[in-house]
């Protein structure tokens, strides 16, 4: 599939769209507390995309069943919500939100200590994680390469103590949730793609405390880590533009 180079009335849609996701995972963020579930956070999330009247992303694509991913902990992405699944004072969650306005795409991800007893690791996990998705998005220029995104995110992490999650990597976005190119956060080898003015990119590091690898529980989609270790998530959709780059997620 070859990769599209958005107008900039698209830009405008997906802005409006990643306007919409920033709103959802703000109030989300507020919500989030020891004895909530994640199917708490799903209930609000559902309810507030048909207020703003967009609809969800990920419900119903390749058949995974909820409007949110609400990865706990251990969990890398796409946990699925669950009324059981009772946040405790002390757990991080990633939460991962998309819709689709217009016809074009806004997909982001934060991830959110519970109460006050989290741990300093996994603090630190979360401020590296989020400034990593920073330094990638600093890269997000005309004329570097995806790779130049990854070794960014990578290096950052690196020097860090952490380790970067290789089975899932950003991707394009725009009037479909998953374009054209891959966005690996780890200095790939091989073919590379240039970047261009109207690439819009969903950057999003996922970072373990302890190895990289990840394996996928018997429900087909959560990832979790393969050593038990804590992972966090962070999501922007960057658009490529002479300016530089442009968050379409703030």
């Amino acid at each position: 599939m070859a990769i599209v180079c958005r107008s900039q009335a698209e830009i405008d849609k997906m802005r409006r769209s990643g306007h919409i996701v920033r709103q959802v995972l703000e109030e989300l963020r507020s919500m989030v507390k020891p004895t909530v579930t994640t199917m708490d956070l799903e209930k609000t999330a559902e309810r507030r995309i048909k207020e703003f009247g967009a609809k969800p992303a990920f419900k119903g694509y390749y058949d995974y069943p909820c409007v949110l991913c609400t990865s706990v902990n251990e969990e890398i992405v796409h946990g699925i919500p669950s009324a059981k699944r009772i946040l405790k004072d002390g757990d991080i969650v990633s939460i991962d939100c998309g819709v689709v306005l217009e016809g074009y795409y806004g997909d982001a991800a934060i991830t959110v200590a519970v109460g006050d007893s989290v741990s300093p690791e996994r603090k630190k996990l979360m401020e590296v994680t989020e400034q990593s998705l920073y330094k990638g998005i600093e890269q997000a220029k005309i004329g570097n390469s995806i790779s130049d995104i990854g070794a960014a995110v990578q290096a950052y992490v690196e020097a860090n103590g952490f380790s970067v999650v290789r089975e899932f990597v950003g991707h394009g976005i725009g009037t479909k949730l998953h374009e054209e190119p891959q966005v690996p956060n780890f200095r790939s080898r091989g073919a590379d793609t240039r970047l261009r003015e109207g690439m819009v990119l969903a950057i999003e590091p996922m970072v373990n405390t302890g190895r990289p690898e990840a394996r996928v529980l018997d429900d087909r989609w959560t990832a979790v880590t393969a050593d038990g270790s804590s992972s966090a998530h962070f999501e922007h959709c960057v658009a490529v533009t002479k300016n530089g780059p442009l968050i379409l997620t703030q």
